[in-house]
């Protein structure tokens, strides 16, 4: 028959197994504490400059079963009273252990340095790049018309029959369209490759008022046979003033400013020609001289040297843009940079600029 248990003999053995737990808390405590001043111990006496060494040094206390790690885990079998100055301990350890190891990874660094590389000695020689010459001269070009007022516009590439020939006043079947051999889109005939940057000034004016005076930098296209004078591809820069009585004289002046300014030069003419866009339309040539060979080869003996076309504009363009020309006028120019360039830097073979050959490119790393 089974001997009960009386309260008293029962109230004893709960008392006895509290105290063991409790007694084994404290020693669980005192152990962790123990062991962590002796990693800490440890951390603080650890030297090396192996770089493996170092590794397993790292592995050993926050590797994914390191000690720290190990140390995080017992933390939550410790009272809630001890806790505090348990996680100060850990802390502490985990403080120490990665101050040593940055130290250690730090002066790795430099005598790996020290000892594979002469900090004295020269550096490798660097290559310079440069701006291609089509740049340089554009950005020499919009600067001197900045500095009298000319903003720059800009404008797509792939273009519409009305913004590239209708507004400015080549209507469909016009006979001046041939003077442009174009780019068409086989699948709609609307669209086009850009002849010219004319087409910036017109979609600038439908959406601008007067006063108007603009630069429009661009590449255009043309389907015409590659030779060392022409190219299907090349760079305009056209010019175009529109206000209150702009007169032929006030073009005139601003192309002398400007090749004065480029080219240091200030006495040109201008020779009747026909634009459909301008009425009326000139060619500008600058007497270049003839002062040397070259000048009397570049200018065929004549020392006069074209550079660009320009007019004022027709009023047929005005109106296609819904600008009165009863009350505004205005003028328009545009050249070719490829050209200028060539004249600037004697250069006899436009498909130059489109080759990416180093040695051309890199005479110009000192503009």
């Amino acid at each position: 028959m089974a001997k009960s248990v009386s309260n008293l003999e029962q109230t004893f053995l709960l008392a006895l197994i509290l105290a063991e737990i409790l007694y084994f808390c404290g020693l669980l405590k005192v152990n962790m504490l123990e062991n962590i001043a002796g990693l800490l111990d440890e951390v603080a006496q650890f030297k090396s400059t192996n770089k493996d060494e170092i590794e397993q040094f790292r592995l050993k206390f926050n590797g994914k079963k390191g000690v720290l790690s190990e140390l995080f885990e017992a933390f939550k079998q410790i009272p809630n009273e001890h806790k505090k100055e348990a996680g100060q301990k850990i802390n502490a350890l985990k403080q120490a252990f990665q101050q040593k190891y940055d130290e250690l990874k730090n002066a790795t660094k430099t005598e790996v340095v020290s000892a594979e590389e002469d900090l004295t000695r020269p550096g490798f020689p660097l290559e310079y790049g440069s701006r291609h010459p089509i740049s340089l001269v554009k950005n020499r070009i919009i600067d001197i018309f900045k500095s009298i007022g000319f903003a720059v516009a800009d404008g797509p590439e792939i273009e519409d029959d009305w913004h590239n020939f209708t507004a400015l006043n080549l209507p469909e079947y016009h006979p001046a369209r041939d003077m442009q051999d174009t780019f068409f889109i086989e699948k709609d005939p609307d669209v086009l490759l850009r002849t010219h940057t004319s087409s910036v000034q017109i979609r600038y004016m439908e959406e601008n008022e007067p006063p108007i005076r603009i630069l429009a930098p661009g590449r255009v296209f043309r389907n015409e046979a590659i030779s060392s004078r022409s190219h299907c591809i090349f760079h305009q820069i056209e010019g175009l003033y529109i206000d209150k009585n702009v007169s032929y004289a006030d073009l005139k002046q601003t192309l002398q400013f400007f090749t004065l300014e480029l080219f240091g030069k200030s006495k040109i003419r201008l020779r009747p020609s026909y634009f459909p866009f301008t009425e009326p339309s000139a060619e500008v040539d600058v007497y270049w001289g003839l002062n040397s060979e070259t000048d009397y080869r570049i200018t065929k003996g004549t020392g006069w040297l074209e550079i660009m076309g320009c007019g004022m504009v027709d009023p047929a363009v005005l109106q296609n843009v819904n600008i009165n020309p009863d009350e505004f006028s205005g003028f328009a120019f545009g050249m070719g940079i490829e050209r200028i360039v060539m004249l600037l830097h004697q250069m006899g073979d436009i498909r130059m600029f489109f080759e990416n050959d180093k040695r051309m490119l890199e005479q110009f790393k000192s503009l």
